[in-house]
C-alpha cells in the first residue's frame, strides 16, 4: 500500500508538501455519484496552513490518482487532556470532483442570464445519450457555459461514441440527476470528473464487461466477505402521464413494462409524471424506461475484496465495470461495480469493499433513498 495526500488550489496547484502523519483514511468513490472521503491528521502549523477553504485535497494510491476534489469541511479540529495529544488532529472531509457539477441545475436557455430566462420553456434533446450527456455538462458548467458558470479548468474528453439514442427534457432540474436519467436511458453509460493532464476532464464511457477475467471468490483468494441480497422489483410497469396542456383536457399516456420481471416477481404499478406533453419524440418512453431500470430487482452484492497482484481495484477494475462473484453456494452473481470503499490505517494497511449490482444497490438506508426520489419528483413539479 502506498498512499500519497496533495492539497491544491482551484487551478490544481500544490499548495505545500504532502501531509503526512495521517492516521486514518476512509474514501469512498461511486458510479455516477460524488464519492467522498475523509482523512485524520496532526493539526500541525504546516498543515493546518493548506485547509484553506476552496482548495481541493488529492489521494494519491501506488501513483495513480485514486480521489480528487474539493474540502467540503477543511478543518474539523480536536483535542484533548490525553497524554498523546499534542497538537491536537484535524479531519477533513472531501469530495471528489463530480461534486462540483452536483451543485448546478439546468437552465432552460444556458447561454442566457439568470433574468432573461424563458418562461415555460425546457432544453431538449434527442439524441446519443453520451451527446446529450456532454451538451448537458458542456452548457452548464463546462468550457461552453456561461463565464460566470464554468468549473475552474474543466473540459470535456474526446468523444467516446458510446450509448443509444434517447430523449431528454429538463428545465431547473439537478444537472447530475438529468445526466443519470440519460445515462440510464442510452444504454446503461458511465460519467465522471477526474483529475488528469493537469486539468479536470468530463468523460462519458460505457462499462466494460470485465465477468471473466475480473472474479471474486474464495478460492481465488481475494474475498474476505459478503452479504448477498435479493429484492422484488419495487415497479414492474410505468404508467407515464405526459404533462397536461393549458386549456385543453387531452392528455397523453404511455406504458412501459418489464413482462420478465412482473411474470417471475409479480405486477407492481408506479405512476410517472412525464416530462413532456407528448411522447412524439419519445420522451415519455424514456421517462418509463429510466424508472423502470431504475427501480429493477435489485440484486444488492456488499463485498469486502482483498487485492491480489492479479486483480487489484482501480487498475484491473473500477467503477461501471460488469464482474463477477461467487457465492460459496455456488450461484454467481454477474453486475456493475456501483461503489468502491478504501479505508486504511497505517498500521493495519488497506481494505477494499465493492458494492455490486443494480442502480438501487446501495449501502444508503431505505429512507436516504426515499427522499432522494421525492426530491426529483418535486423538482419536476416546481418547475411546471
Amino acid at each position: 500500500m502506498t498512499l500519497q495526500f496533495l492539497v491544491t488550489d482551484r487551478q490544481l496547484r500544490v499548495q505545500g508538501d504532502p501531509l503526512d502523519g495521517w492516521t486514518s483514511v476512509d474514501a469512498t468513490r461511486k458510479f455516477n455519484e460524488p464519492g467522498s472521503g475523509s482523512i485524520t491528521l496532526p493539526a500541525r502549523p504546516e498543515i493546518l496552513a493548506q485547509l484553506q477553504p476552496g482548495n481541493r485535497l488529492v489521494m494519491i494510491r501506488d501513483g495513480a490518482v485514486w480521489m480528487a476534489g474539493p474540502m467540503e469541511v477543511p478543518t474539523d479540529y480536536a483535542w484533548d487532556l490525553s497524554e498523546n495529544a499534542g497538537t491536537g488532529t484535524v479531519t477533513v472531509n472531501w469530495s471528489d470532483d463530480l461534486a462540483t457539477a452536483a451543485g448546478y441545475i439546468t437552465w432552460p436557455a444556458p447561454a442566457s442570464a439568470w433574468t432573461a430566462q424563458p418562461g415555460n420553456t425546457w432544453w431538449e434533446a434527442t439524441a446519443n445519450a453520451e451527446a446529450t450527456i456532454r451538451n448537458l455538462i458542456n452548457l452548464n458548467c463546462g468550457p461552453g457555459a456561461r463565464a460566470d458558470r464554468r468549473i475552474p479548468g474543466l473540459v470535456l474528453a474526446p468523444a467516446a461514441g458510446v450509448g443509444a439514442s434517447t430523449a431528454t427534457r429538463t428545465r431547473f432540474e439537478p444537472l447530475l440527476e438529468v445526466c443519470r436519467r440519460a445515462a440510464l436511458g442510452g444504454g446503461g453509460l458511465g460519467f465522471r470528473i477526474a483529475q488528469a493532464d493537469g486539468g479536470l476532464v468530463f468523460s462519458v464511457y460505457a462499462p466494460r464487461d470485465l465477468t471473466r477475467t475480473a472474479r471474486f471468490s474464495i478460492g481465488l483468494g481475494n474475498l474476505r466477505s459478503l452479504q448477498a441480497k435479493v429484492s422484488a422489483p419495487t415497479a414492474t410497469h410505468a404508467l407515464v402521464a405526459g404533462t397536461e396542456t393549458e386549456g385543453s383536457t387531452a392528455r397523453t399516456f404511455v406504458e412501459r413494462a418489464d413482462t420478465t420481471a412482473a411474470s417471475s416477481w409479480w405486477r407492481v404499478e408506479q405512476y410517472v409524471d412525464g416530462s413532456a406533453e407528448t411522447d412524439a419524440d419519445g420522451a415519455l418512453t424514456a421517462d418509463g424506461n429510466a424508472l423502470l431500470a431504475e427501480q429493477a430487482a435489485p440484486v444488492e452484492l456488499a463485498t469486502v475484496t482483498t487485492d491480489t497482484p492479479q486483480l487489484r481495484a482501480g487498475r484491473d477494475y473500477d467503477l461501471g465495470d460488469r464482474v463477477t462473484v461467487a457465492l460459496p453456494t455456488g450461484i454467481e452473481v454477474a453486475d456493475l461495480v456501483r461503489s468502491i470503499h478504501l479505508q486504511a490505517t497505517p498500521g493495519s494497511g488497506e481494505y477494499v469493499a465493492a458494492v455490486i449490482g443494480s442502480p438501487e444497490a446501495t449501502t444508503d438506508p431505505q429512507t436516504v433513498r426515499v427522499l432522494r426520489t421525492l426530491t426529483r419528483r418535486l423538482a419536476r413539479l416546481e418547475t411546471r
